[in-house]
């Protein structure tokens, strides 16, 4: 289990991250989403290792991440910027790495290569295309059996095949091996399809940290028809974040459980009432939309 405890990091008198506080459940896969400047990179660097927190802790299991060695053996990063030495090939890398993960798999290795067959081992790292590089540190990154994945905008660069088979051995690993895996990204879809847990992160702290299904029941996307084309006066306890309306259906985005909500749209005797899920895009939108961010008037 990863455990982020009221972490600040400031960067000449600016937080990046303010008191922040997290969670990861082992054998999780948990998404990290925020817009840009919320402190995402930033959070990941201190669970890397690479950053100290001004104050606050940092645990992997309970133990301190920071100058920490067995700590760092048990987790392995793809950030967004690939570190590699100038001259060194993947196969290079291998033999570096080994040095630092005792779990480190020369077997698999040699089993990944006919997966990254497009990847030439002995050639320079610096020398492949960003793709390239990018299917070289997913070979690497999981040959060395870590613990805990940690991802920055992990498949930039990879083409939709080989998107699907990465994911497929990450999820893999995550089923057999009970790897933990943190990810941060844009592509709000495509963490729709593997995450089991969401962090909401918007000016350096946590906004919201759930399951995508408690998340997704939450929020409900009402489509509506009343029997007059204007919407009628809804109740003031009735939480609706944002409506928009096209012909005479009116989609209104209503905080709460999509029974309860059709029960009290259901009232007005309306010709059409439908509830439907959102999505972790149409989510992140609605829920930073209190948050000074521009998006209340986006209609989805």
């Amino acid at each position: 289990m990863i455990e982020a405890r009221n972490v600040v990091k400031a960067f000449d008198g600016f937080r990046a991250l303010d008191g922040l506080t997290m969670t990861v459940p082992k054998g999780s896969v948990y998404g990290l989403v925020g817009p840009n400047g919320a402190g995402k990179s930033t959070l990941l660097r201190h669970i890397t290792g690479i950053y100290r927190q001004d104050s606050g802790e940092v645990l992997l299991e309970g133990e301190p991440i920071y100058e920490n060695p067995a700590a760092k053996a048990r987790v392995a990063s793809i950030p967004d910027e690939l570190y590699y030495f100038l001259s060194a090939s993947t196969r290079d890398m291998a033999k570096f790495l080994k040095g630092f993960y005792p779990r480190f798999d020369q077997n698999r290795y040699r089993t990944l290569r006919d997966l990254f067959s497009q990847v030439d081992e002995k050639r320079p790292m610096r020398r492949l295309s960003k793709g390239m590089q990018k299917q070289a540190a997913f070979w690497l990154s999981l040959c060395c059996r870590p613990e805990v994945l940690v991802l920055d905008e992990p498949v930039d660069g990879l083409d939709p095949v080989m998107r699907r088979q990465v994911w497929s051995l990450i999820m893999a690993d995550v089923a057999q091996e009970g790897t933990t895996v943190l990810v941060s990204s844009h592509n709000l879809r495509e963490l729709e399809d593997v995450c089991d847990r969401v962090g909401i992160l918007s000016h350096g702290k946590v906004l919201i940290e759930r399951s995508l299904t408690d998340l997704q029941e939450n929020l409900v996307k009402m489509q509506v028809v009343f029997q007059e084309r204007e919407l009628p006066r809804l109740p003031d306890d009735l939480e609706v974040l944002h409506v928009s309306q096209v012909g005479r259906i009116h989609t209104l985005i209503v905080r709460g459980n999509a029974t309860d909500v059709t029960n009290r749209l259901a009232v007005y005797a309306p010709i059409l009432l439908e509830a439907l899920p959102l999505t972790l895009e149409e989510i992140f939108i609605y829920e930073l939309g209190g948050e000074d961010y521009a998006v209340r008037d986006i209609i989805l």
